[in-house]
């Protein structure tokens, strides 16, 4: 007989349209009127002056300290710590309403009890591991070479820092006590299961770090070997809570520590940022066994307007800069700086602080290279800007890679460096950007309405938010969570190469108020409540609350309109990079050039020439 389980989404709409979350949080947190809104003590973390913010006309509320925020269900989710059918149950008592379950089947029963949140499993699995560094009989070695790092039993403790001891099945045994426990430290990445089906523990005789997302919840682990093992570092793999592309270890930690960060220095592992923090510089973050990528950096950017990337001085650091560099360049938005640190050879950030001090740390910080500076003088070894071909050569590399800059002062600013280091005039120097355009917009851009009465509006809007919270893809989905009703009918078409979390995230609601138009903003936020797309949706919220009553309806739909007009651009432009790309790469484009050039069209000898550009820069670099 199938079972009774699943809460209708009919109904959580309904009741998130009747209740009103100004009455529910103001029955457990004491609200006061501020303006068009409400504000109060976060209840959610412990502070002084108020920086909690309840929204009444759309339902929600957003904490500007610690960055909690949702609707109704979520807020008595994790105040009263219920499940999501006991908040449903609570509010649907408020407002008089009898909770209808739908009928399912056993295997979605089966499957539907497999994904119900790991958070607090993975909770257990990090306060496991402290106990282990704590208590186990093997646990010395590993507080030796903890100590021998230079790191302390208090910055062990504030980084939960714990001790996966040898064997085979530890966690097994002690967290995988029934079926649901053993499936969700699977499905955590803690356990890995043999084509036999027996399980064994993924981290074994490893110091352990407990990677946790911007709400401080433990979502994964690194593990440092403490043997002859390899690899040295070993991560969690990717799971339906831990995305390593976008998280960034020893961010939650920053912002604990820092109400108001101006700074964040990118460095490349976990000792890197706790030995950081041993002398006092909270600023640390880290990626998670993979190189910074425009994801990490815009994620980066939301908590800071300045990124020092420190990196070793040897060619493998310098390598690691230059990739860096090109992910870094489109997240310049005006506002924001990026320097590049290159450490002694043989040198990293932990043995710098330890060897020298914070002091000592903070002295070649000064010495960081801005990012214009360091463009330009990466392009050194392959040109001679003494000499004419140095000049158009300079000019060839760097024209393709500015053009990843987002429009701004910045740009602006960088062209005409440029301009000045080469001797061509600015108007020279923006032809050439044209020539790289594509000739015609793509199906998606000319079916867009017209939007350019309300660019000047938008750039007002973008104006008034902190130079953290200027990502477009982030700023299209605050303006559509504001004001779902005024997105309706549009669509975001995504490359096959697009792996944004919030570019999809974008994407799925545009589908998802298609066919349901009348969707609230309290609605969207239960849809996806509890996945990992609902901590980009509190990011957007942040942009809401941080824009106040300069945002309306109508301005809201109309910088939607506006920004999907913008990614259209970008789009069509990275699309040309790529057909380049793909010509180059089959002979198609040497072939059609050797073979008539003469008897090609203007226009597309035109357009070869943009192409050729394009391609210089990838194969002279």
């Amino acid at each position: 007989m199938a079972a009774k389980g699943r809460i209708p989404q009919s109904f959580i709409d309904e009741l998130l349209s009747r209740v009103d979350i100004v009455d529910v949080i103001n029955r457990r947190v004491a609200l006061k009127k501020t303006g068009k809104n409400y504000s109060a003590r976060c209840p959610f973390h412990d502070e002084k002056t108020p920086s909690f913010s309840v929204n009444p006309d759309k339902q929600f509320y957003y904490c500007f300290g610690c960055g909690a925020g949702g609707n109704a269900i979520g807020f008595i989710m994790d105040y009263d710590r219920q499940d999501f059918p006991g908040a449903v149950d609570n509010l649907s008592s408020l407002a008089g309403l009898e909770v209808p379950r739908e009928e399912i089947s056993p295997q979605q029963q089966i499957k539907q009890e497999r994904r119900k949140t790991i958070y607090d499993l993975m909770e257990k699995v990090a306060s496991y591991y402290q106990k282990q560094l704590r208590e186990h009989p093997q646990a010395q070695r590993a507080v030796d070479y903890l100590k021998q790092r230079g790191l302390s039993g208090r910055i062990a403790r504030d980084f939960d820092i714990g001790f996966a001891p040898p064997g085979w099945d530890n966690l097994l045994k002690t967290l995988g006590d029934n079926d649901e426990h053993r499936q969700q430290l699977i499905d955590g990445g803690m356990l890995i299961e043999k084509e036999d089906g027996k399980l064994y523990d993924r981290f074994r005789d490893r110091i352990m770090f407990p990677i946790r997302d911007n709400r401080g919840r433990v979502i994964a682990f690194g593990g440092r070997v403490l043997g002859d093992d390899k690899p040295k570092y070993l991560n969690s793999p990717e799971t339906d809570i831990f995305h390593k592309g976008k998280e960034l270890y020893g961010l939650y930690q920053a912002r604990q520590n820092n109400r108001h960060l101006e700074q964040l220095l990118v460095v490349e592992g976990y000792m890197d940022v706790v030995a950081l923090a041993q002398h006092g510089i909270m600023t640390g973050i880290a990626t998670l066994g993979t190189a910074s990528n425009t994801e990490h950096l815009r994620t980066a950017f939301r908590y800071a307007s300045e990124l020092i990337f420190c990196f070793d001085g040897d060619a493998a650091g310098r390598k690691a800069a230059e990739r860096a560099l090109e992910n870094a360049l489109p997240t310049m938005e005006d506002g924001r700086r990026i320097r590049f640190l290159f450490l002694p050879e043989g040198d990293d950030p932990d043995s710098v602080v330890n060897r020298d001090g914070a002091a000592g740390f903070q002295k070649l910080l000064a010495q960081a290279q801005p990012l214009e500076r360091y463009f330009f003088e990466s392009f050194h070894s392959q040109t001679d800007p003494s000499t004419l071909e140095g000049k158009a050569r300079l000019s060839k590399l760097a024209l393709p890679m500015l053009q990843l800059l987002p429009p701004g002062v910045f740009r602006q600013l960088m062209l005409d460096s440029l301009a000045e280091r080469t001797g061509l005039s600015r108007h020279a120097l923006d032809q050439l950007l044209d020539d790289t355009k594509p000739a015609s917009p793509t199906p998606e851009t000319s079916s867009r309405p017209p939007v350019a009465p309300s660019t000047r509006s938008t750039k007002k809007l973008v104006a008034n938010l902190p130079s953290t919270s200027r990502d477009p893809m982030l700023f299209a989905l605050a303006m559509v969570l504001f004001n779902p009703r005024g997105a309706a009918n549009q669509h975001l078409a995504l490359g096959a190469d697009e792996t944004s979390a919030a570019a999809n995230l974008l994407s799925d609601i545009l589908k998802l108020l298609n066919k349901r138009p009348g969707s609230s903003t309290a609605m969207l936020l239960g849809h996806w409540y509890g996945q990992a797309e609902y901590d980009i949706l509190i990011e957007a919220l942040k942009t809401i609350a941080l824009l106040g009553p300069e945002l309306d309806d109508e301005k809201a739909q109309l910088a939607f309109l506006d920004t999907l007009s913008h990614l259209d651009t970008q789009k069509s432009q990275q699309h040309l990079r790529q057909q380049v790309e793909q010509l180059r790469e089959h002979g198609q484009l040497d072939k059609a050039v050797s073979d008539g050039y003469a008897e090609l069209s203007d226009d597309l000898k035109q357009q070869l020439l943009a192409i050729q550009q394009l391609l210089k820069h990838k194969h002279q670099r």
